[in-house]
């Protein structure tokens, strides 16, 4: 794992105005936390930060600041829901040696024992406790051979030397499932068209015309 050394800029404006502006000049509104500093708001290179966590959530910022080089790791990323760029980032403070837990993505590799096992993965990324300098990119979890009723857990991910679980060993990460026959779909088609049918029904049933009024008052004679 390398460390990306990028420029933070201290920030003196707060609030959606100035945030808004640091957006507009290709910069990042960022906050840095951790041991037990009073937060420090820098704006950080746009581009040179969505390089950064392009390929690795977990990036070693090196952050350039006037007082000195930080490490920071990046703890809440916010991006724009439709056009995907950096709104803002929490960033957490860290020193060479010290041990940090974070989630890494996990990636399975193979192929299920046959095509009637449908692989369901019950998690895409496992936490772990790693030295902040030399935190993994990702793991990789072989399910060659995965039979319907196989289970696979986070103890059976292999780590790297320094890095542990900060998890339960037994938490299952894949299971092997047994497709549904044709003959099962069609019975829960058929379940389903019987629960609408009574609705559907009652949609076609034309409403009761009213009753005329009992009490209307009888036509005057003579």
């Amino acid at each position: 794992m390398s460390e990306v050394r990028i420029a933070a800029e201290t920030r003196t404006e707060f609030g959606k105005g100035p945030a808004r502006r640091a957006r507009a000049a290709g910069k990042v509104p960022a906050v840095l936390y951790g041991h037990g500093d009073k937060p420090r708001h820098f704006a950080l290179p746009g581009h040179e930060l969505m390089l950064a966590l392009k390929h690795d959530s977990n990036a070693l910022l090196a952050l350039q600041t006037e007082e000195g080089e930080q490490l920071a790791l990046p703890k809440v990323v916010v991006r724009d829901p439709i056009r995907r760029t950096l709104e803002h980032v929490d960033l957490v403070a860290v020193r060479r040696g010290e041990k940090v837990t974070v989630d890494v993505p996990l990636h399975l590799t193979g192929d299920a024992a046959s095509s009637d096992v449908l692989v369901d993965q019950q998690k895409t990324t496992i936490s772990v406790e790693a030295e902040a300098t030399h935190l993994p990119t990702g793991f990789e979890l072989s399910i060659e051979g995965l039979k319907a009723g196989d289970t696979l857990h986070a103890s059976d991910i292999t780590l790297p030397a320094g890095v542990t679980l900060a998890e339960s060993a037994e938490d299952v990460v894949v299971q092997g499932l047994a497709a549904p026959t044709a003959e099962a779909v069609e019975a829960e088609l058929d379940a389903a068209a019987a629960e609408l049918a009574p609705e559907a029904a009652a949609e076609e049933t034309p409403a009761e015309e009213p009753e005329a009024a009992a009490d209307e008052a009888p036509a005057s004679e003579g």
